[in-house]
């Protein structure tokens, strides 16, 4: 499989704090990467990098050969590279299906305007989507009587609505049901065969990545401490003095 993000050498500071020092990594397209380390050593500061919420201090980022480190996000999502969040960012007011729509390229317009602009193939695929992550009842509920974990699939869904070529997820059973969570790996790993798209996973839960991921990375203070296969990063002491030992 070919590279589709490439980062050299991004390193990126707050003030004194040198939240990403020095840090290169690869994502290969198709597959699934995971990135973990302890809290605070820099793992979602490199995802906002990588989707264009702050400038890099120094370094490259590349995504299919060109490079974005000097983009904004809608530009960034317009070439198909999109992130959610640990905390979910959906309309509680609006239903299941109004998040859907409002959540395509044209949200940027007015309320009204985006609707206006929404037709029924629009509608349908909204359906079906909800219906891929299990909340197809619940389609016509205000988004904010879901539970947390329901409003984490929503946000799922609302990010394949836009048909990413990327997505990258910011610890995505954070805060879900254990009785959800198998149902969202095996829902993320059929957007991996299904959809064909390519996941970079911060994940703290260690069975979680260990068995979806294909390639692994783990940061402490800011700074690459190890890649490799889940196997070779379980079986690394470094990995597990700094982060796997508490897990």
């Amino acid at each position: 499989m070919s590279n589709i993000i490439e980062a050299h050498g991004v390193s990126k500071s707050y003030g004194g704090v040198k939240a990403n020092t020095d840090i290169s990594l690869t994502v290969k397209k198709g597959g699934i990467t995971g990135l973990i380390g302890p809290n605070g050593s820099g793992k979602t500061t490199m995802f906002n990098s990588i989707v264009g919420y702050h400038p890099i201090d120094e370094g490259s980022i590349k995504f299919e050969g060109q490079e974005i480190s000097k983009m904004l996000v809608p530009e960034i999502a317009r070439l198909g590279l999109l992130r959610t969040f640990q905390q979910t960012r959906i309309y509680s007011q609006m239903n299941c299906v109004e998040n859907m729509l409002i959540s395509m390229p044209h949200r940027k317009m007015s309320l009204m305007d985006a609707f206006r602009r929404n037709t029924k193939a629009d509608t349908d695929k909204a359906e079906h989507l909800l219906e891929f992550v299990g909340l197809y009842e619940k389609r016509y509920l205000q988004a904010g009587s879901l539970s947390f974990g329901q409003q984490k699939l929503l946000e799922f869904a609302m990010a394949l609505m836009n048909e990413p070529t990327v997505l990258l997820l910011d610890e995505p059973t954070a805060g879900i049901n254990p009785t959800l969570i198998n149902g969202l790996i095996d829902r993320l790993k059929r957007a991996n065969t299904e959809f064909g798209i390519t996941l970079f996973i911060i994940e703290h839960n260690m069975r979680v990545i260990m068995n979806m991921a294909d390639h692994i990375y783990c940061l402490a203070h800011g700074q690459m401490l190890a890649e490799g296969t889940p196997a070779e990063i379980q079986d690394d002491q470094r990995v597990i003095d700094a982060y796997l030992g508490a897990h």
